[in-house]
């Protein structure tokens, strides 16, 4: 009688999981197609392979030889960050190009080159794998820029039904679903590289909401236009950040 309350419950609880699993969807800028629920995204980013590590772009490893000197040196060293009047690189994380609205705002104020963002990883013996720092910096040099920015970006969904709070038991989670909100936010940071020293500093603009109304047919056209929106404010924000930052 146990085993068979336990498994009537277990068939009760399943679904209520996927549901709350559904809910709260997060993914990358450079995937921000619309979600399948089978782990990719419909209109996914051409060559999209993942995120740039930040400790990678920065230069940072696990290093177990750091020593309390090397924590003194970094803090003694007074290596400013700037935007100086000159080309300046642009890497997406996760990106072949730069998205166009952010290369646009930034276009107003500066004169970018746009680098692929796909990771690259190579490890070393120990199978580490190693920093990309050198190689960004490298690069950006040899197009005479001067200072680097590298930005990722997450935007984060939340659904929730409307009208009856009734749950409707079927087979496969988002089969016949009464409308919904989504609701969906865009956090962006990026990291401002001086390409000669190293040196860098992080600036995260505003974080931006929005909310919409989908009924099964639309929604993935909803979800996409939620996606160009949030892109578009945000981009504007961070562009709007940097120059109030560096001016």
């Amino acid at each position: 009688m146990k085993n068979v309350k336990f498994h009537h419950l277990a068939q009760c609880i399943l679904p209520l999981v996927l549901i709350a699993l559904v809910g709260c969807t997060p993914r990358s800028i450079s995937n921000s197609g619309y979600p399948s629920g089978r782990g990719y995204y419909f209109g996914s980013g051409v060559g999209y392979h993942g995120e740039l590590s930040e400790l990678e772009v920065l230069g940072i490893t696990a290093n177990p030889n750091i020593t309390e000197e090397d924590i003194r040196a970094a803090l003694a060293d007074d290596s400013k960050v700037a935007l100086k009047r000159a080309d300046r690189v642009v890497v997406q994380s996760g990106a072949l190009f730069p998205d166009e609205p952010l290369l646009e705002e930034l276009n107003k104020h500066y004169t970018v080159v746009p680098l692929s963002g796909i990771p690259h990883r190579q490890t070393n013996k120990e199978g580490e794998t190693l920093p990309v720092d050198k190689s960004l910096r490298l690069a950006s040099a040899k197009s005479n820029a001067k200072t680097m920015i590298v930005y990722w970006g997450v935007l984060e969904t939340a659904r929730a039904n409307q009208g009856s709070k009734i749950i409707s038991w079927v087979p496969i989670v988002g089969k016949a679903i009464p409308d919904q909100k989504q609701d969906m936010r865009i956090r962006l940071k990026a990291a401002i590289i001086d390409v000669e020293t190293g040196a860098w500093e992080f600036v995260m603009p505003k974080v931006y909401s929005d909310s919409t109304f989908t009924a099964r047919q639309s929604r993935e056209q909803k979800d996409q236009s939620q996606v160009t929106r949030l892109k578009a404010k945000g981009y504007e924000a961070l562009a709007k950040a940097l120059t109030a930052r560096y001016r």
